[in-house]
């Protein structure tokens, strides 16, 4: 309700531009009649990898069944101007182009980097094409998570970026637990803080692969702390602490999360655990597929991460030891009070346009068969988004923009599907995952291949988990959600270093908890109180 004001006049901004478009008959879906090539940059990672081309080597990026439909459907031709690894290798070459000003044609980019390319008055507006080239099924998908994704896109009332929609929910931190090792200790699920302190505790020093080597962590934590695999989100949750966004205080101003209070208890308890030696202490330098890899080598049966987790990078854990089974549980509080899973605008790229392309629409075009032939009414899922025999296809197209709601909704159908076993209404994505879910249940070699799955939409789940977040009000949501302000497009991300740095320090016990206050001190004094005055102005804009 407090963004009512802002979103009501953006949608009725909207609303004006898409009256004055229709009549001007732009066809959502319409085909060239002569070839138009889009050129992008892209990461890939290893799921694409060891699916999709190891299934068809002679296949590539610009050669798959996604470049073919944008071809057969719009005529247009996909290219890269570069492809490398995700990560930080991405990152750091899209960084030095966006410095230079040398940006492909599309691109997709963060907040921050959306922000540098208006600064810099190398990319264009985009309402308009918004409005005249949305069809109405991808505005409905698109906008179906609220306007935020689009609030953070808008600099000076323009649009300069069309969100890679994704859902909010999928970022809260689930707790991961290896339970056949639970069954072995006799201990139960843990449903307080102190329990996932002896479960960690009891997990490091059972010697469950008999080598005799004290070897076994008691949770797994990598190097970028916030991530969604290997996370202390849901750690500093569990003490009222929500590192990285933006909460309310008693007074109703916005605070850095970071900040708080709980903060300082959170990593007092994680450098208690460093002490007993329940943490790698080499966890600073290792990222997410380092980490992953002593996972699946049965290293480690406890870790806060995302519910996708099981398909990666616990499925490579269960085909090594067939008697792995793990399970995704709620995350617990540290307090007297209940805990909130802290969440965030769930999109984290936006597809932005050079101001010289000649065909700017040809990306918006793209939006919709995305969109329409994995959720509009006669999609193709099964083929296009998660069919049966591989994994991340959708990961071929260049943009990526996801029904937000698609994977409660798919959960909610197959619980419906599992009380009155109904096949014949269960659709669209959710019959896609329920043949998964069947040929696990099968129990042949393909269908173990399926665990994952099961793990995230089985009876079980993860997505239940997480609906029971939102229905029952556990959720903590960032509440500033506009483009970056002025301040923090110079500062925040060296502040963000100094956050990690000083926090993984006192972790490891090379600094004083009191450090922490140190790091409050800098935090305000480097930029954090007028980033904070900045964010405040703007939320006081909108409610």
């Amino acid at each position: 309700m407090k963004k009512l004001s802002s979103i009501l006049a953006l949608l009725l901004a909207l609303c004006m531009l898409t009256a004055c478009c229709a009549a001007e008959g732009a066809d959502p879906f319409g085909k060239y009649d002569e070839p138009v090539t889009v050129r992008f940059v892209r990461s890939t990672d290893d799921t694409l990898d060891t699916n999709f081309f190891a299934q068809f080597p002679d296949k590539t990026m610009t050669d798959n069944l996604w470049c073919d439909l944008y071809r057969d459907v719009l005529n247009v031709n996909v290219e890269y101007d570069w492809i490398v690894k995700s990560g930080d290798e991405y990152d750091q070459k899209l960084n030095t182009a966006i410095a230079v000003g040398d940006i492909p044609e599309f691109v997709n980019v963060n907040t921050l980097q959306l922000k540098q390319l208006v600064e810099a008055d190398v990319i264009m507006p985009l309402e308009d094409i918004y409005e005249q080239y949305a069809a109405p099924f991808t505005r409905e998908i698109l906008e179906s998570d609220g306007l935020s994704p689009f609030q953070a896109a808008t600099i000076d009332g323009h649009l300069y970026g069309l969100p890679n929609v994704d859902s909010s929910l999928m970022i809260a931190d689930l707790l991961w637990v290896r339970t056949d090792w639970l069954e072995k200790l006799g201990l139960p699920i843990p449903t307080t803080m102190d329990e996932v302190m002896a479960t960690a505790e009891a997990f490091a020093k059972a010697d469950f692969d008999g080598n005799g080597v004290d070897d076994t962590l008691g949770i797994a934590i990598a190097k970028d702390l916030w991530s969604q695999m290997f996370s202390l989100r849901g750690f500093f949750n569990a003490y009222a602490s929500y590192p990285g966004i933006w909460v309310e205080d008693e007074n109703g101003n916005l605070v850095y999360g970071s900040t708080l209070p709980g903060t300082k208890d959170a990593l007092q308890a994680l450098h208690g655990m460093y002490e007993k030696g329940l943490i790698d202490p080499e966890f600073g330098v290792k990222d997410g597929g380092k980490v992953a890899e002593a996972t699946t080598a049965g290293k480690c049966g406890l870790f806060y991460g995302a519910q996708w987790n099981s398909i990666y990078p616990l499925q490579s854990c269960v085909n090594l030891d067939k008697d792995a089974q793990w399970q995704a549980v709620s995350i617990v509080s540290a307090t007297d009070q209940p805990v909130k899973a802290q969440t965030d605008v769930g999109t984290l790229s936006w597809t932005v346009v050079r101001k010289d392309v000649k065909h700017p629409e040809a990306v918006m075009k793209m939006f919709n068969v995305f969109i329409d032939k994995n959720w509009g009414p006669e999609n193709e899922n099964g083929i296009y988004y998660a069919p049966l025999d591989s994994e991340s296809i959708w990961k071929l197209s260049p943009v990526v923009p996801t029904n937000p709601h698609k994977n409660d909704g798919a959960f909610l159908d197959l619980e419906q599907y599992r009380k009155d076993g109904d096949e014949s209404k269960v659709t669209g994505e959710a019959l896609s995952i329920l043949k998964k879910l069947q040929a696990f249940e099968s129990g042949s070699e393909d269908g173990f291949a399926l665990w994952g799955w099961e793990r995230i939409y089985g009876a079980e789940g993860a997505y239940g988990v997480l609906i029971d977040y939102y229905n029952k009000g556990m959720t903590q949501d960032n509440l500033f959600v506009g483009a970056p302000t002025e301040t923090m497009t110079s500062k925040m991300s060296t502040l963000e270093d100094l956050q990690d740095e000083v926090f993984i320090k006192i972790i490891l016990g090379e600094e004083d908890i009191d450090a922490f206050d140190k790091f409050v001190s800098d935090f305000n004094t480097l930029g954090g109180e007028q980033i904070t005055a900045e964010v405040n102005e703007w939320y006081a804009s909108v409610k």
